[in-house]
């Protein structure tokens, strides 16, 4: 490791250590130039040195905080951001947006499982009031509010899937944001509790293992039947013969 360059998460030197996370405060990853955000490391660190490292698209920042404050978002801002503490691996990265226009649509994830909540923010230039909110789903409208007002779908399925926009007025002005893909994954393995799944994997092997015994249940039956069978007639052969005889 040499400069400013993050450590890879990959070497022998950190690999026994849990990854540091980045959290956003508030928690969009998308925003409008002049918006305040603050990121948050957490990760373990050492005793008596609690420094934390952060890095934007590579390149080692001043800050030493476990919080890295950015007032007035600058369009500059926007890209990749890590962090590591004193006794943690390199974070995943988080990606940050930032847009210089007057309406931004805003999400905690854009990316969720069915059954999550999906929520969706109609966000203005410095927070100006906007009225006639309005917002599309692959161009269809799917909620209006005189004011603005969040969209929210309590528990999301594939339908939610698609392309989202919001449109409103700001005084007079017509404006809308740009579009963003929100995706739903249906993942019915979710649903499987761990006993049903433990029993439904050993299934297979119960049903042979019944299969196996039942045959060689059968097998012996018939082999007991066929003796039996074969004694009988020789019973009654006999009984024939010694009759004949008399």
């Amino acid at each position: 490791m040499q400069g400013g360059d993050p450590p890879s998460a990959a070497s022998p030197t950190f690999s026994c250590l849990q990854k540091a996370v980045v959290s956003l405060h508030p928690e969009w990853d998308r925003l409008l130039e002049r918006d305040n955000v603050t990121l948050r490391c957490q990760g373990a660190q050492a005793e008596g040195n609690s420094s934390t490292r952060w890095w934007h698209n590579g390149h080692l920042l001043p800050s030493r905080n476990s919080n890295h404050v950015i007032a007035s978002a600058s369009v500059n801002d926007s890209g990749e951001y890590t962090c590591q503490t004193g006794l943690s691996n390199l974070s995943d990265p988080v990606q940050l947006q930032v847009r210089a226009a007057w309406l931004l649509l805003q999400a905690p994830r854009w990316r969720l499982r069915e059954g999550d909540p999906l929520v969706l923010r109609c966000h203005s230039w410095k927070n100006v009031p906007v009225r006639n909110v309005q917002y599309f789903q692959d161009g269809r409208g799917r909620r209006f509010s005189y004011r603005n007002a969040a969209f929210r779908v309590p528990r999301a399925s594939g339908v939610h899937s698609g392309s989202y926009f919001c449109r409103g007025l700001i005084g007079k002005l017509n404006v809308s944001s740009e579009a963003v893909v929100v995706l739903v994954e249906a993942l019915a393995i979710s649903r499987i509790s761990p006993g049903r799944l433990v029993l439904l994997c050993l299934l297979p092997g119960l049903l042979f293992a019944v299969d196996t015994w039942l045959y060689c249940s059968m097998r012996r039956g018939l082999r007991s039947l066929l003796r039996n069978r074969t004694n009988d007639t020789v019973t009654w052969r006999k009984s024939l013969q010694d009759k004949q005889e008399q």
